[in-house]
């Protein structure tokens, strides 16, 4: 049963919820909004007195065990959820209920529940979004995560062998194991996926997948290239996270928000209406409601329509995090906000000599740089990115800042990898 309802999802994402206008799309959202919402609030005491308002991460948190409908406890849901992490066995549950546990890179960690139907659900509609074939072509999936869960396993089947690759073993121990596996289908993170492009190149790896996604970290430009270099093929992207599965790339390569799934209100950062801070309404979640949720992540629109020709709304990229936009100071030491994707794009224009970099920034005005140089002349080169982020300060109308270069890159094991990252 559990498999048949896994088909069902996936065709009716793949063949049956297609929009043809915007405006269908909206309709659609409104009619499951609304039924959604009434059932919310008569199995969520939380629900039942909440305002309208919007919530985050802190508030879900905070009334946990009065906001889902399974009946479970945020203290009993935590024990769970770290006796895994501790045991690496991610197969319990409770109540039948999946408990999941977030990365917690925003310093605090988050909980999540899926229930069957929901892990069926999630299951078909990944498969919808992701399969280059037929879900019944036959699949092998290597998924690099930090831990693994039945919502990730769900569609293991004869036609889909689902392998688990822990990221918190050492890089070389997975070799083999790629090797015999030989994955038609690769999920790592970006800081994962460069490492593995590294054996391949140096021919320690030998596989070819038919997609290699990108998943739980920012995708870089410049690890982007590295990674589609490594592979010789295009990298894809997933936008998952603890409150839901929010976008996917299409056929053409071009991340959509899956607005099929979740309604996502805008929260506008700039008068262009470019960038965005998105708050989420999951219109198919039960167990755990997501309704007006804000993220803190920072979204850009993309400026043309995508080939593929879906009214999904399609993104230039996922920048990283609204608490890591970086500070330049102006003539009156007032604050101006410059966003990650504008530091990423002044370092990589300054040379493509450039195998690696990390910006930091503890003090307002000033940025600690962290670069690691294919070849080429060291001082030359950070002058060269000097005058790019002169550039951009000028630009912005604000004063030149104070750079501290670094010749090595502080990427830490076990953590997400951040190109472009506020630290205080």
């Amino acid at each position: 049963m559990f498999k048949l309802k896994i088909l069902y999802y996936y065709l009716l994402t793949k063949f049956f919820r297609r929009f043809k206008t915007r405006e269908a799309l909206m309709r659609f959202q409104d009619q499951k909004i609304l039924a959604h919402l009434k059932w919310v609030k008569e199995h969520s005491p939380f629900y039942r007195e909440w305002n309208d308002g919007i919530i985050d991460k802190k508030i879900m948190m905070e009334n946990f065990s009065r906001l889902n409908t399974v009946g479970i406890d945020r203290d009993q849901a935590f024990k769970v959820a770290f006796e895994a992490e501790n045991s690496r066995d991610f197969s319990s549950t409770l109540n039948g209920v999946t408990i999941g546990l977030s990365s917690g890179t925003s310093g605090n960690r988050g909980l999540f529940l899926v229930s069957n139907e929901e892990r069926a659900r999630h299951a078909g509609t990944i498969l919808a979004k992701i399969l280059p074939r037929s879900i019944l072509s036959k699949n092998k999936v290597a998924f690099f995560m930090r831990a693994n869960s039945n919502l990730y396993s769900a569609s293991q089947s004869s036609r889909v062998q689902f392998e688990f690759f822990d990221l918190l073993k050492i890089v070389d121990e997975h070799f083999s194991r790629l090797n015999e596996l030989k994955p038609s289908l690769l999920f790592a993170p970006p800081s994962m996926l460069i490492r593995l492009a590294e054996a391949q190149v140096k021919g320690l790896i030998q596989i070819n997948p038919d997609r290699i996604f990108s998943i739980a970290e920012t995708l870089d430009p410049l690890d982007q290239k590295n990674i589609e270099l490594g592979f010789k093929q295009k990298v894809h992207q997933i936008y998952q996270c603890t409150e839901g599965f929010l976008g996917a790339t299409c056929s053409e390569g071009v991340l959509h928000l899956n607005e099929d799934c979740v309604r996502i209100e805008p929260e506008w950062l700039d008068e262009t209406k470019t960038k965005f801070v998105p708050i989420i309404t999951d219109f198919s979640r039960t167990s755990q409601p997501v309704i007006r949720y804000r993220l803190n992540d920072i979204l850009t629109v993309r400026k043309t329509p995508c080939p593929c020709g879906s009214v999904l709304m399609a993104l230039e990229c996922i920048e990283g995090r609204s608490d890591d936009v970086i500070f330049f100071l102006n003539a009156s030491d007032k604050r101006v906000s410059v966003f990650p994707d504008f530091i990423r794009r002044a370092i990589l224009t300054a040379s493509d000599q450039i195998e690696e970099y990390a910006v930091r920034q503890k003090v307002d005005g000033e940025l600690n740089v962290f670069l690691k140089l294919k070849e080429g002349q060291s001082r030359l080169i950070k002058n060269l990115i000097t005058e790019e982020i002169n550039k951009l300060s000028q630009l912005l109308g604000a004063n030149e800042a104070i750079i501290h270069f670094h010749d090595s890159i502080p990427l830490l094991e076990g953590k997400k990898l951040r190109r472009v990252m506020r630290e205080n």
